[in-house]
């Protein structure tokens, strides 16, 4: 890296990005800006067009130059197929850790060297500590942090990473746009996966994924209705499942507990916290670390099955093929395989998995069950 390293911040036309190019300015750096198209502009869903118009307004007031790239065909193959196999295999992905791994940090970051840039700066709440080896640690504010979605960057990805908001709040980070006269000082945040943008879900994944349809039925193989396809549902989810009171049931909510691909039936329960829903334990896929040698015996962390979930206490068992076996200290409600386990020691991010099996809590007998 030279003396006074040429800095690329990620310009998405959100407030976040923007700030984090106001700070890199005011810090005297030599900054540019680079937009990514990664979904097709014909959409009429997509907000590509009026988000890079905010990035081009955001780049004339700081007075930088924007770069436009086209990733989309490289987003398809790289992010978006595997997405859909996940879903044709019945379980329910989290592309965005893809796209930091595939795109952001991937082809991006080698298209930034190739315009001679040294490092990759993004609106990311999270916190690169150097070391020997480089860190991921939480962002100063918990509520934001964003480390989840970065664990699977490889080291050197995560070297020539900057995250400038790494101790800025959303609320310092919209008061610092709105005092700096941004534009996009009050622009909402951007929700749910950046392809599907506010279309609903299930219409989306129907252009990909035929209908498949198939028996409701609770545990106990009571069948309740038909579903539409097993990769329409995910466990836990409540909406959708169109069952309504039935008679010799509570009039609790019925939630997603399982899906029997082999029987394409999906199972149901009443109740938010019925042990069905709940995992004692996982297995997962191949682990990435963030360290220097990938753990070999059993050790005690903190994990997250979910984005936005506190950290809960695990004993995690490193497999030989490097697998992970890992025990929950107290039961999790809907773990769900395709999304990501995330391992913290403190602050530091030490790595993650996909999810691949659950090992369910044992249901007490029927007679005791209160929302059955």
């Amino acid at each position: 890296m030279s003396g006074t390293p040429r800095i690329f911040v990620g310009l998405s036309g959100g407030v976040d990005s923007a700030v984090a190019a106001l700070l890199l300015r005011r810090a005297g750096h030599d900054v540019q800006g680079l937009f990514m198209a990664n979904w097709d502009e014909d959409d009429t869903y997509c907000s590509i067009a009026t988000d890079y118009q905010d990035a081009r307004a955001v780049s004339r007031e700081l007075d930088i130059p924007l770069h436009r790239v086209d990733f989309a065909t490289q987003y398809r193959a790289l992010v978006f197929e595997q997405f859909l196999a996940e879903y044709r295999a019945g379980r329910t992905p989290n592309p965005d850790v893809a796209c930091n791994r595939e795109i952001k940090f991937g082809v991006c970051l080698e298209h930034v060297r190739r315009l001679g840039g040294d490092v990759f700066a993004t609106g990311h709440y999270a916190q690169r500590i150097d070391g020997a080896p480089v860190e991921l640690h939480k962002a100063h504010d918990l509520s934001k942090d964003q480390s989840y979605f970065l664990h699977t960057l490889h080291r050197s990805q995560l070297r020539a990473a900057l995250f400038p908001l790494a101790d800025r709040s959303k609320a310092e980070v919209r008061a610092l746009a709105r005092a700096a006269g941004l534009p996009i000082y009050d622009k909402p945040d951007s929700t749910g996966i950046c392809f599907i943008g506010e279309r609903p879900f299930r219409d989306f994944l129907a252009q990909y994924i035929p209908e498949s349809p198939g028996p409701i039925e609770t545990p106990d193989g009571e069948r309740l209705g038909t579903h539409r396809g097993l990769a329409y549902y995910t466990l836990g989810q409540r909406g959708g499942l169109e069952i309504g009171g039935r008679a010799g049931h509570a009039e609790d909510a019925w939630y997603v507990a399982d899906k029997n691909p082999t029987r394409n039936a999906l199972v149901v329960v009443q109740g938010h916290d019925h042990p069905a829903l709940a995992s004692t334990g996982m297995s997962t896929e191949r682990a990435h670390w963030l360290l220097e040698t990938a753990p070999q015996t059993p050790f005690e962390a903190m994990v997250k099955v979910r984005y936005r979930q506190d950290d809960q206490h695990c004993r995690i068992t490193p497999l030989p093929d490097g697998r992970l076996d890992v025990e929950f200290d107290r039961p999790q409600r809907a773990v769900t395989p395709g999304q990501s386990a995330v391992f913290y020691r403190g602050t530091r991010c030490l790595g993650g998995a996909v999810i691949a099996t659950l090992r369910k809590a044992p249901l007490p007998p029927r007679d005791s069950r209160p929302s059955l």
